[in-house]
Parts: C-alpha cells; structure tokens; sequence
C-alpha cells in the first residue's frame, strides 16, 4: 500500500512558495498539503483564476511534486470560535477587530477554499470548525447541557452554507481533532458526527499528536471512526510530566523544557506510530501521510528530511497472503 508522503507547509509559510516546493523535492517528499496562507494558496485566486491554478501546479511538477489536500486551519477558527484579539491574526486588516465582519470573511474565504481544491485537484481540506464553547470545557461556573447543545448547534448553524459548497465541489472537508475545536477528542467527536446527521461532507484529519497528550491511545480513534479518515497527519509529541507541570501547558511556550508536553518531531517523541499503521491497513486508507513538523528544539530543515525517512520506514503494506496459509498439507 505505497501510500504517498507529504509535507504540510503551515510551519514553513514564512518562506516563498517554489523555495519549500525545492525544498521538499529535494529531500523526496511525494507532495505538500498546502497551506491556505502565506503566499503559498490564495483560495480566492485559486477558486476564479485558471492561470494562478497552473502556475501552482507549474511549480509543483516542476520539483516533483503533487498535491492531494489543502491545510483551511486558520479561516476555518474564525468560523466557529467566539472573537478574541487573538483571531485577528488570522485575518485581513480590513476585518481586524470587527467580530462580524470578520466571521463573514471567514465563511467566505473556507467556501472559496471548496472551489480552489477542486480547482487544484485535491479531494480534501483540511482545517480547524472553531468552537463557541471551548471556553467552557472545564464546568465552573458550571456549564449546562443546553450551553453544551446549543455551541453544537451553532457549528452546525455556520458550517451547512459551506459543506453545501464542499458538496457543489466535490470535495471533503476533514477536521482535526484538537483542543479548541467543537471536537476534540472521541465523545466530542462522535457528538459532532450526529449533530450533522453523519453527513460524508464531514470527515477527519487525524492528528495523533493532540489525542496522546490528552491521555488517548490514538490508534483507536482510527477505530471509533474507521470510515470518517479521510487524511492522516504524520506528528509526534513527548508527555514529560514531571509532578510539578500538568497537561495544561502552564502558561509556558512551546519548547519550554517544563512543560508537561511538548511536540516532538517524528520519532522523537511517545507516539506508537506503527499501532498507527496497523490500525491504517485494517481499514484500508490509502491518502497521503502528511508530516507536520513541530519542534522548536530541531532545526526544521533537518526534522522534515529526518521525518521523511521515518515515515517511509514506518508505512507498511499489510499482508497478501496468511501467514498460516503454508501450513497445510
């Protein structure tokens, strides 16, 4: 099962495009998932202008590159979550600071993303829904069931208009599962899928990364939902508690040594990747395993091509043939 490996350029979009494209050709990677940010996508040139599209494409085949998804992380937080300041930093100028306004350029900018992936010839997005209710996750003041069902309701509110335009474009829209969004781990998940009817519209970007420091066995998420995995991320975290920092990070920056966990680039931190591959074989995924590289200890260039290695050493084929089949007369 050669599934292609990718690398996601959100941790580079400080760079030009053709130089993490040279980058990544260089190092072997099959592809990216590109970002929707930086000058790496503009979704809107990309959902209305065909020469943007080839140039984008130009320069992929031109370092040997493909591409089969499409990172919304940002726009996609500014449609579910409350404003803060902190989601002006995912947005326009024109927007900065004016809660409405800037939710409706969100909505805007992730149907536009449809159209720039089927523009693209991915068969995902993946990103972030947001939540108006991740504040209240810990129940003090107390948090009532019709707080809890109605922040559901108004993800589902928001996000029909734009599946309806993922539908128009044929294209999925895949979640990852991650504290801050409406679902962030199995039961959050599961809700989510029922409050949208198990629409196919919707499906998962599975992270391990954020499910492990969580206390989750990530594979068997992969389980729970073995139909909605519709992109992998390829990310490792360490859990280093310590009986002085919990799992809530403790106000530290990332790559703080006393934190209670950090991310890790692959290989080097707790995740049980082959359980991982395991669990990908047994239900037949065959998309792209996308590294993304987080470590503020490692020199990304080295991580990326390091990571890549380990990718390819883990993914597995499954079996053609029983192993006890040779055991009969």
């Amino acid at each position: 099962m050669p599934r292609p490996v990718t690398l996601f350029t959100g941790q580079w979009a400080d760079l030009p495009f053709e130089e993490v494209c040279k980058k990544a050709g260089a190092w072997g990677y099959d592809g990216l998932e590109i970002a929707c940010w930086g000058d790496h996508m503009d979704v809107r040139k990309a959902a209305s202008d065909p020469a943007y599209v080839r140039e984008k494409k130009r320069v992929l085949e031109k370092h040997g590159l493909k591409c089969w998804a499409l990172g919304a992380h940002l726009a996609g937080q500014c449609v579910g979550d409350e404003y803060d300041p902190r989601l002006d930093g995912f947005a326009p100028e024109a927007v900065r600071g004016k809660p409405e306004a800037l939710r409706k350029w969100a909505i805007e900018e992730m149907r536009a993303t449809a159209r720039a992936a089927r523009n693209m010839g991915c068969y995902a997005v993946n990103g972030f829904m947001g939540s108006p209710i991740w504040k209240a996750w810990y129940s003090f003041p107390s948090t009532t069931e019709e707080m809890v069902e109605a922040g559901f309701q108004k993800i589902l509110s928001l996000w029909t208009p734009i599946f309806d335009e993922f539908d128009e474009q044929g294209v999925k829209f895949a979640l990852e599962v991650h504290p801050t969004e409406i679902a962030f781990d199995v039961y959050t998940t599961r809700r989510l899928l029922d409050v949208f009817n198990c629409r196919l519209t919707l499906g998962l970007n599975f992270d391990p990364s954020h499910l492990l420091w969580q206390g989750m066995e990530p594979h068997l998420f992969i389980r729970e939902f073995s139909d909605r995995i519709y992109h992998v991320h390829m990310k490792d975290v360490a859990v280093t508690l310590d009986g002085k920092a919990g799992i809530l990070g403790s106000f530290l920056p990332f790559g703080d040594v006393r934190r209670g966990w950090n991310f890790r680039s692959l290989g080097h931190g707790d995740v049980d990747f082959e359980a991982i591959i395991r669990e990908l074989n047994a239900v037949n995924y065959d998309g792209p395993l996308s590294v993304e590289w987080e470590d503020t200890a490692m020199d990304r260039d080295l991580g990326a091509e390091e990571a890549l290695d380990f990718v390819r050493a883990t993914n597995f084929s499954p079996s053609k043939v029983a192993f006890d089949k040779a055991m009969k007369k």
